[in-house]
């Protein structure tokens, strides 16, 4: 993974976008001409008349043109700039979705984009007067316009992987091109229209896929700094804590459809992972009667119909994750995991090791057998239970690191036994003694309960 944090207007990020556009240039995409069209100001970029519409402010009554995709204001602009022969690459991009139809995620979005596509491509402004735009990266040897502040932004993916590739036969070393843009759907045509644009004029390779995930609504309407409907991330963190917030959003956020934030919904969602998940652990690690540790070290898995049922499940839960996130839908890889906490509680329940364990049966009557051998007829349960913690815990550290490690220290597993390889049934024998307190009472629990619950 590369993790990168870039200056758009600083060196080398500036010689690399200056470098494209020679290419480009050099290639005979680039061509000076009177533009005139809609200008989206807030938004950067020109609009197509089929992409603008008349738009009301509520509020005021006033009537405007705006970008049907982003609800911005636009404003009729003319001018000469810059343009990119956008139009001329309009049949290889329809070849390239054509050889690569899972290229945009989901399959809906890369509907429209080939539609868009097929009914025909206008060649592209890329670039606008320095007197209207003076921050950005100058055009070079015309230091009169500005590049477009899109096209520059967009170079900065190659410029993070080396770009321009100055060593010949290393192009891939440093990680172009991407295996996949997270991108939200507002972006789409910048993303998966302009971008795979450019990198098809000089032959460069394009990123591998590109998820285009749907947006977050505040009381089912569109989130607005201008009308104050928004959620103060600072605030819902110091709130909820990092791990809650972000297996709410993994869990509700949208990929297709928009999903409507609530802080309801969050408390909702935390509760029910203190009864299923917390509850789960709690029972099993401070459990009486039986020791985790020699279940473990056993190995035996319950041989009873139920047991065989759920180990079935278990064995299946990480392939079903592997799926659902090839799939990009991590919202359906946790709700999996999910499901299978609850399998194993009711698992547990209609396993009864406590009774297995106990020193009489459920009508009172003593039970004849030694403590140890009592105890050793709960262990197949046990083990089954511990395991599907162990694999869950694991499976859910990328959504809810800090609460996972401490589920994973509560059983024991070893910080090197802790990597999706290991979240199959049998592969680490070694657990089962606390690294950590399992605490009394709420101290020590998983899920704590929330410091604000209104």
């Amino acid at each position: 993974m590369f993790v990168g944090f870039a200056m758009r207007t600083t060196s080398p990020l500036k010689f690399a976008v200056q470098h494209f556009w020679l290419m480009l240039s050099e290639r005979g995409y680039i061509y000076s001409s009177k533009h005139e069209g809609w200008y989206s100001v807030s938004d950067e970029t020109f609009y197509p008349p089929s992409a603008i519409h008349l738009a009301l402010d509520p509020s005021t009554g006033r009537k405007f043109m705006a970008s049907r995709e982003t609800g911005k204001e636009v404003e009729w602009t003319s001018e000469v700039n810059y343009h990119f022969r956008l139009s001329s690459l309009r049949d290889r991009l329809l070849q390239w979705y054509a050889d690569n139809p899972e290229f945009v995620q989901p399959s809906t979005r890369m509907q429209d984009v080939v539609q868009q596509v097929t009914a025909g491509l206008s060649d592209l402004s890329v670039s606008r007067p320095v007197e209207r735009l003076s921050w950005g990266i100058p055009v070079p040897d015309d230091p009169s316009q500005t590049i477009y502040v899109w096209l520059d932004a967009l170079i900065n993916y190659l410029t993070k992987a080396n770009y321009p590739f100055q060593i010949p036969g290393q192009e891939h070393a440093a990680g172009w091109p991407a295996d996949l843009h997270v991108i939200g759907k507002d972006i789409v045509r910048f993303h998966c229209i302009y971008w795979p644009a450019f990198l098809l004029a000089l032959d460069l390779p394009l990123p591998k896929q590109i998820m285009t995930h749907a947006h977050w609504t505040l009381g089912r309407e569109k989130m607005s700094k201008s009308t104050g409907n928004v959620v103060n991330p600072f605030f819902a963190l110091d709130r909820f804590g990092s791990d809650t917030m972000r297996y709410y959003l993994v869990r509700d956020g949208g990929v297709k459809d928009d999903s409507d934030y609530d802080n309801e919904y969050i408390i909702d969602r935390y509760r029910v992972l203190q009864n299923t998940f917390g509850n789960l652990v709690t029972r099993v690690v401070r459990g009486k009667g039986w020791n985790v540790r020699r279940a473990v070290e056993s190995g035996q898995v319950d041989e009873s119909a139920r047991g065989q049922q759920h180990l079935q499940y278990l064995n299946n839960i990480s392939s079903t994750v592997d799926h659902w996130m090839a799939q990009l839908q991590p919202g359906e890889a946790l709700k999996s995991v999910l499901e299978l906490v609850n399998q194993t509680n009711h698992y547990m329940q209609s396993s009864s090791p406590w009774t297995l364990a106990a020193r009489t049966d459920e009508h009172g009557i003593p039970k004849t057998f030694y403590k140890p051998l009592r105890a050793l007829k709960a262990d197949p349960v046990i083990y089954l239970c511990a395991e599907s913690i162990r694999i869950c815990a694991i499976l859910l550290q990328p959504v809810m690191p800090e609460r996972m490690k401490h589920v994973l220290d509560l059983m024991g597993v070893d910080e090197g036994r802790r990597m999706f390889r290991d979240a199959v049934v049998g592969a680490d024998r070694e657990y089962g003694v606390p690294k950590v307190d399992v605490g009394r009472g709420r101290t020590g629990v998983v899920f704590p309960p929330l410091t604000s619950e209104f």
